[in-house]
């Protein structure tokens, strides 16, 4: 059939009102699920495609939603696009995805670039370099709906849907002091403007302080969210005196561990039977590493979800307060922490 169906032919066919054919496909409350079902069922059969243009005119919506992510090389983040991606085509809604490449300006200028196109509301993780939050104040009192994810602007009016960082990363700081006994524990950590650079690092020194050990600046080193630059901080690190090596990393995130493993490895040592190393994501290459990677697996596809269906609510109910959501973690123990075989999960 052609493709300029409309509501009023599969009204016809099913002898039903356009209003009816229309609350049905809009979901509505007010029309049977037998009645949705047999309009959907039509609708498919005849080739109907919505008209957006006409259904923004009528509802102010362009059913469009801008997602700003820092880096696209990092697995985390496609995956998090694929939960939202669930939630908004079952929505009707279209995604435009930009990558800022870790630089607030390009992060800023995307920004600009999807209000242009008056998207509904921009599901935001934030670059590693931003250093002033009045840029996501302007946006927000300009009256576009905001919700960060991941990396998080937090009082500012915005809900955010991140994971439990803090806590995450203190527990996998335990298992290297409980069950492997090290007492020398450096970290790799993220800038510190960034919330989970500030999260995890805190989770680390909560660690450390629950079991009286000591703090040493010398092995806290700002490693960044990449590889490159992880790998440089942890050279950093074995330039100490032999004497002064930490036993144990544990790493802002999986690039950041792969880079401190390159450096460890680069330095003629071995992982974990000189240094071990941690990591926090579980990137999909965690598990197949030489040695394969103990981290914290942050389920980015529930993130991705939560937090299209946190931005679908704020479109609908823009007077609703602000929330922060946190998705629960898990440890993947593999054995780059010293752990043998037999006791992994991975």
């Amino acid at each position: 059939m052609s493709s300029n169906v409309t509501l009023k032919h599969i009204a016809k066919e099913l002898g039903l009102s356009a209003m009816t054919v229309s609350r049905a496909l809009n979901d509505r409350s007010n029309v049977s699920e037998k009645t949705k079902k047999r309009v959907i069922e039509k609708a498919k059969s005849m080739g109907y495609t919505p008209n957006h243009v006409a259904k923004s005119l009528v509802s102010s919506k362009t059913y469009t939603i801008g997602v700003v992510i820092p880096q696209i090389t990092h697995s985390f983040f496609p995956e998090v696009v694929r939960g939202i991606e669930e939630v908004t085509n079952a929505s009707n809604y279209q995604l435009f995805l930009t990558n800022a490449n870790e630089e607030f300006s390009r992060e800023k200028e995307a920004i600009r670039t999807l209000q242009s196109k008056r998207v509904d509301g921009l599901l935001i993780s934030s670059s590693q370099d931003v250093k002033d939050y009045s840029f996501y104040e302007e946006i927000i009192n300009s009256g576009t709906v905001i919700v960060f994810f991941d990396r998080c602007i937090e009082n500012i009016g915005a809900s955010c849907v991140s994971v439990n960082d803090r806590a995450s990363s203190r527990q996998i700081t335990e298992h290297l002091i409980e069950v492997h006994g090290y007492t020398k524990i450096a970290h790799l950590s993220g800038p510190p403007e960034v919330s989970v650079g500030m999260k995890r690092k805190n989770g680390y020194l909560d660690a450390l302080r629950s079991h009286d050990l000591e703090i040493n600046n010398k092995w806290i080193t700002e490693g960044g969210f990449q590889e490159e630059s992880a790998q440089k901080a942890m050279q950093k690190l074995l330039e100490l005196p032999k004497d002064e090596h930490p036993e144990a990393v544990v790493a802002v995130n999986d690039p950041s561990a792969l880079g401190a493993i390159s450096a460890i490895k680069s330095a003629g040592l071995s992982v974990p039977d000189d240094i071990a190393v941690v990591g926090f994501t579980d990137d999909v290459r965690a598990p197949l590493l030489e040695v394969p990677l103990t981290t914290v697996h942050q389920p980015a596809y529930e993130v991705g979800k939560r937090a299209a269906r946190r931005l679908l609510r704020s479109i609908d109910n823009p007077d609703e307060p602000a929330e922060n959501i946190e998705v629960l973690t898990s440890l993947k123990i593999r054995q780059s922490c010293g752990c043998p075989p037999a006791e992994t999960n991975t």
